[in-house]
């Protein structure tokens, strides 16, 4: 079965300003990403903030433009298409944004908001359109009462289901989810996590989902790809990624998530600051921090390869991975 979304080697770079704005310097921001996602399947994507996952799932929609690398979607290649080409693909892949606040326009009310895709790829109109909006609106747990409102009058776990509304109005196979509970309370989150995944059985979606929360992350995937300043460093089933990491960074990750018994589980010792995204650091990017870390991690990028049942981490030394936490 072939996957319905394959990125292979994406990479994109911005020219930003220098240290007190002397110079400009380049800041690879996505590099050589490669990852593949089945119908119906959920990635999680997650790291640190500015770790590119953002730009990842923006690359893929070619909300922005890639520098160099393939994006194949449902069996078209993406990478090098015109805007015009592009647009007829433009139904099946749609994005949930992070800010609920400020993705949808303040101008516009609940049932303008949704109905707008439907009118611009022309898929409904007059009578139709409206009971499209209202069973859209249903759908996301509203009614047609919060029609005529506009997105000030909402909440924001509302403002997300009206934004989800309007990605699953055009009737998408691809959705990116670009941290669309962060902005959340912790019991709205719960909700949404659950509206996810239901829709998703409904209209057999796949999503990546974007995150640097790992607990949500692990309530909705079922692979988890871990970003490291541009890098996909570990890549794997998501009850493999959570018992077994193969990765330092996965690992120190994982560490840091509060327990119920703090103090049973030992942390790696991490060392150093996060590096500069301007100036990363030589071969394995992760290594001033790493308490695995030899010579070769600072001469050599490891690849990111099958460790064995799918299970992919770009480390040297992976075999000595949670050595801490077993000691």
């Amino acid at each position: 079965m072939k996957p319905l979304l394959e990125v292979s080697s994406l990479s994109k770079s911005f020219q930003v300003k220098g240290p007190l704005g002397t110079g400009r310097k380049q800041l690879l921001a996505v590099d050589q990403v490669s990852l593949h996602l089945h119908q119906g399947e959920t990635l999680g994507l997650v790291g640190e903030s500015g770790c590119g996952k953002s730009t990842t799932g923006k690359l893929i929609l070619r909300l922005i433009e890639p520098d160099s690398g393939s994006i194949r979607f449902d069996g078209s290649e993406l990478s090098g298409m015109s805007q015009r080409q592009l647009r007829p693909l433009r139904r099946e892949m749609q994005m949930v944004f992070q800010d609920p606040f400020s993705s949808l326009n303040p101008r516009l009310k609940v049932g303008e908001l949704i109905a707008e895709p439907l009118q611009i790829h022309r898929l409904a109109k007059g009578a139709q359109l409206r009971s499209e909006t209202i069973r859209l609106l249903k759908t996301v747990g509203l009614g047609e009462e919060h029609l005529d409102r506009l997105p000030h009058e909402f909440s924001g776990g509302q403002r997300q289901r009206i934004g989800i509304a309007r990605a699953l109005a055009v009737k998408p196979k691809l959705i990116v989810a670009d941290e669309p509970v962060s902005a959340l309370d912790l019991s709205i989150q719960a909700q949404v996590i659950n509206l996810m995944r239901d829709i998703q059985q409904e209209f057999e979606l796949t999503y990546l989902f974007i995150a640097h929360d790992l607990a949500v992350v692990q309530h909705i995937s079922n692979r988890v790809a871990v970003m490291y300043l541009g890098r996909i460093v570990e890549l794997a089933a998501t009850d493999t990624i959570y018992r077994a990491p193969r990765h330092p960074y996965t690992e120190a990750l994982l560490n840091a998530v509060p327990v119920p018994k703090p103090g049973k589980t030992r942390r790696p010792p991490l060392a150093g600051e996060i590096p500069s995204p301007l100036e990363p650091p030589s071969g394995c990017h992760f290594h001033p921090r790493c308490p695995y870390a030899k010579q070769v991690c600072r001469e050599q990028r490891p690849e990111l390869v099958d460790i064995g049942s799918g299970h992919l981490s770009a480390c040297h030394f992976h075999a000595e991975v949670g050595r801490f936490r077993r000691s």
